[in-house]
């Protein structure tokens, strides 16, 4: 594929911003008074999604160290043919497949719109927009993933 520029050492300042946005998007998750672990789930669904593998490594660590199960994680690719998540949790993981999958115009079931308020559909879509934009830095850059 030839070489990758590494676009947070190229281009750093914009690196930086994206960086912020992440914590910005953080806080209005905590704000909205989303759990750290519905968070995980949201970047690991997108990430899943993308086919971003340093993100995914980043992210199920993450997801372990507040909880988060083996079996869930099996089956997180295939979450709406399960029992094992919550209805806030169904809403945020359709929410962050909607907007990993924008140009499909995926519509939300109705028994998945009622879960979460406009302050947490508002923070899951910030959150789902900039693990997008940091799964496309990662996969661009062609960031290392090794053992």
């Amino acid at each position: 594929m030839g070489n990758h520029i590494r676009l947070n050492q190229a281009v750093p300042a914009a690196y930086k911003t994206l960086l912020l946005l992440n914590d910005e998007s953080s806080a209005a998750a905590g704000v909205a008074g989303l759990e750290p672990l519905l968070i995980e789930l949201v970047k690991i669904r997108c990430s899943q999604i993308n086919g971003c593998a340093f993100c995914l490594r980043m992210h199920i660590r993450d997801a372990i160290s507040h909880g988060e199960t083996q079996d869930r994680l099996a089956v997180l690719p295939a979450w709406r043919d399960t029992q094992y998540f919550t209805p806030e949790e169904r809403h945020a993981l359709a929410i962050a497949e909607s907007t990993t999958l924008i140009s499909d115009r995926l519509s939300l079931p109705q028994d998945e719109v009622a879960a979460l308020n406009d302050d947490q559909i508002a923070a899951v879509e910030w959150v789902a927009i900039t693990i997008n934009a940091f799964n496309r830095v990662a996969i661009s850059s062609n960031y290392d993933v090794r053992n």
